[in-house]
């Protein structure tokens, strides 16, 4: 189902409803969320917000509030599986689905009744046709039936039954092969289309209820998307352009307009700044090393790699006294040029892509973020190891840091994320340095101890991700050996010890044409199946599973043979 009329006024029938909110635990689903939430309000729309983190909340979820709503929307979860087939619902339940994980399910696709999915029209779903996936078996069975009417003697009329069934079951094993065939070429590859935050906020200005907040969610919706790096730098880039001109519609001002801005006004402007992480709100030292492009290509864990530092920073003639102190308090004769001299010498020590299209937002006067500084903010609130309270604490605090009343919540996030990238890095150059990352032939294979420092924070699946992409990054800088460079790389860490499991992601090769297509989800699922591991897949992205530990070892043989 595409953006048309048709769908944007069943869209205004759910306004007139009250809905259940389904959302994922992730940055791109909270800024689709905030959307929504915004639309529901502008037009007084009674719903409930339910956090759910992987399938096994999903269902639960959806039982305890199946007699009390008809309607629910679920944003980045419900798009991959037969939703149908999980959550038996009846007749009269309805479901809009607003997410970007692809492959989306056939079912869902072909269900035109109970199940609307939101896509923008230019998303290629490239999904098989209707007749070649749903054949009519009743059809053929009739034809079967016609063929062996007749009135014949018994004895030929049996012998010509048989021949008939023969052929007929011939037949159908040709056509449930071909489809097989259809549906695993559809299937194998798990990726993402446009972000969800997107889709919400081209729906809200199809409605002409955009405003410039919804606008800002769905820069921070992409911007995760490239963070995470789960989409092409071809499609970050394509969507940024359809952005920026939203930002220029909202954003326009006369000069004379631009020296009374009020206290509490907020501004969104299109940036081509630094791909350092956080280096606003930390200093350009502490950026530049736990930033995984800048340590990745310098090699700093090693000590030749902390000599290239030196030198990098010495050719941009920046002091160490200024580098090292808050960005806020260098000098301002330095910072003035100091995106073309970072960008110039970089190009000497082989980083020509170290400024990135993005846009920041400036809050009043002095509050200035970047897009990414908000994904990196948000995301560390959503995982923080810290316990308070009950469990859903962290989604509504992730959620209430998206809001700009909430500018101190915002702060600790950023806090928390300086945190987790400075563990990210640690963990990263102890790898690499004590030859944790072993080609198993297919793919390479990477797992941390019980006892490894900030082994907790890994043991959440948005920031093992991101280390796996971070130190994949880093080991292909490294390694000299020309078949490991494209190699994919699975990585393991400890979930729970009294329960005795791993928590373990797969993620493809870290090449400069890569697609970003992941193959993990479908070859986890065929080797616990092969060997009967004891997995669990409760996570919405199928290339994150977790596993027994003492299953492990027969669980990478199955798929080293799986995959050689």
């Amino acid at each position: 189902v595409r953006f048309d009329t048709y769908v944007v006024n069943t869209i205004l029938l759910l306004f007139l409803q009250r809905v259940l909110l389904l959302v994922a635990s992730d940055v791109d689903a909270l800024c689709a969320c905030k959307i929504l939430q915004a639309l529901f309000q502008c037009d007084h729309v009674q719903y409930t917000l339910v956090p759910v983190s992987g399938w096994q909340e999903l269902e639960t979820a959806f039982l305890e509030h199946k007699d009390q709503f008809k309607y629910f929307v679920l944003i980045n979860c419900g798009a991959n599986v037969d939703l149908l087939e999980i959550l038996q619902p009846e007749e009269d339940t309805f479901f809009f689905v607003c997410d970007s994980h692809r492959p989306i399910n056939v079912v869902n696709v072909y269900n035109e009744t109970q199940i609307k999915l939101l896509v923008k029209p230019d998303d290629d779903l490239d999904v098989p046709a209707y007749d070649d996936i749903f054949r009519d078996e009743e059809e053929e069975e009739e034809e079967s039936e016609a063929e062996s009417d007749g009135s014949e003697p018994s004895d030929k009329r049996r012998r010509f039954e048989e021949v008939c069934f023969f052929c007929f079951s011939l037949k159908r094993n040709k056509i449930s092969y071909y489809i097989r065939e259809i549906l695993f070429d559809y299937e194998q590859y798990e990726y993402h289309g446009t972000s969800s935050a997107m889709v919400m906020f081209d729906l809200a200005w199809m409605m002409s209820k955009d405003l410039n907040d919804m606008l800002w969610w769905a820069i921070v919706g992409l911007t995760d998307q490239w963070v995470q790096d789960k989409i092409t730098q071809m499609k970050y880039v394509t969507d940024i352009g359809i952005l920026q001109r939203h930002v220029s519609r909202h954003n326009h001002r006369n000069e004379d307009e631009e020296n009374s801005l009020s206290i509490d006004c907020m501004r969104i402007a299109f940036e081509y700044d630094l791909r350092l992480a956080l280096y606003q709100h930390w200093s350009l030292y502490e950026s530049l090393c736990n930033t995984s492009y800048t340590s990745a290509n310098l090699k700093l864990w090693s000590v030749q790699g902390q000599k290239r530092l030196q030198e990098f920073l010495a050719d941009m003639g920046l002091p160490l006294k200024q580098v090292k102190q808050k960005f806020n308090s260098m000098d301002i004769s330095l910072k003035e040029n100091l995106k073309e001299m970072i960008e110039e010498s970089a190009s000497k020590f082989g980083m020509k892509d170290l400024r990135v299209q993005t846009f920041s937002i400036h809050f009043g006067f002095k509050n200035k973020f970047l897009a990414s500084d908000i994904v990196y903010a948000t995301a560390s609130l959503m995982e923080s190891i810290e316990k308070e309270g009950p469990e859903t604490t962290n989604f509504i605090k992730a959620l209430d840091s998206l809001s700009r009343g909430n500018l101190d919540k915002l702060h600790q996030g950023l806090d928390l994320a300086k945190k987790q990238l400075r563990a990210i890095q640690q963990t990263v150059a102890s790898c690499i340095c004590t030859n944790l990352v072993i080609s198993q032939g297919p793919f390479l294979y990477c797992s941390l101890m019980e006892g490894t420092p900030d082994v907790r924070l890994f043991s959440k699946p948005v920031s093992l991700c991101l280390l796996s992409k971070y130190l994949l990054k880093s080991f292909v800088c490294s390694t000299k050996n020309k078949r490991c460079k494209l190699l994919p790389l699975i990585m393991a860490a400890p979930m729970d010890v009294e329960q005795g499991t791993v928590i373990m992601v797969g993620i493809p090769p870290e090449t400069e044409s890569s697609d970003k297509k992941n193959f993990f989800g479908r070859a986890f699922e065929k080797a616990a199946e092969s060997t009967n591991s004891r997995t669990l897949h409760n996570h919405f992205d199928m290339s994150i599973i977790e596993l027994k530990t003492e299953d492990r070892s027969k669980f990478l043989d199955a798929l080293i043979s799986l995959l050689s």
